[in-house]
């Protein structure tokens, strides 16, 4: 009998975790949807070198980085996956996620400098936690690149081409 109630429990808690992991993966990429849309006038590129509209731009470094964690039921689903083989969707939405937030991040960083574009975009990813090796814990995903903002006029180019424009007649 009170194999029963902890078999029960256990299911329980299992629904809930599936139940509230599903709906907080749901808010999550809703936010990430609406941040794309937002963010969708910034090129980014892996192209090692600059277009040739973006020649003339100034270069900074920017990045991007998100640490998420894998909740019970994802790890739970992974084991049982693990013992048949094949893909851990579970595993690859928390992947997907956490690489599409990343770049998100470092668009938002890139936008308060001003770019345009960023280029030579490069992600890096590292397990931070490994729960004493039962399986992954979190994830980091690092997006890095080099955004590319419109240079200033001096105050000299603008004199020159104020005196030098013809006047209207």
């Amino acid at each position: 009998m009170e194999a029963l109630i902890q078999l029960g429990l256990f299911a329980t808690l299992l629904g809930l975790g599936f139940f509230f992991g599903r709906r907080a993966e749901a808010k999550h990429y809703q936010s990430i949807f609406a941040r794309e849309d937002e963010l969708r006038q910034i090129v980014v590129s892996t192209d090692r070198f600059p277009p040739i509209e973006f020649m003339n731009h100034n270069a900074a470094l920017v990045s991007g980085n998100v640490v998420i964690s894998v909740d019970y039921f994802k790890r739970v689903s992974a084991g049982l996956r693990a013992l048949v083989g094949g893909r851990i969707r579970s595993y690859e939405t928390l992947l997907d996620r956490a690489r599409r937030e990343a770049l998100l991040r470092m668009q938002e960083q890139a936008r308060r400098t001003g770019a345009e574009a960023i280029i030579n975009t490069k992600f890096e990813t590292s397990r931070v936690s490994g729960n004493n090796n039962k399986g992954i814990g979190s994830i980091e995903v690092l997006a890095y690149g080099t955004a590319l903002s419109p240079k200033a006029l001096e105050a000299s180019a603008i004199t020159c081409l104020l005196y030098t424009s013809p006047s209207p007649r």
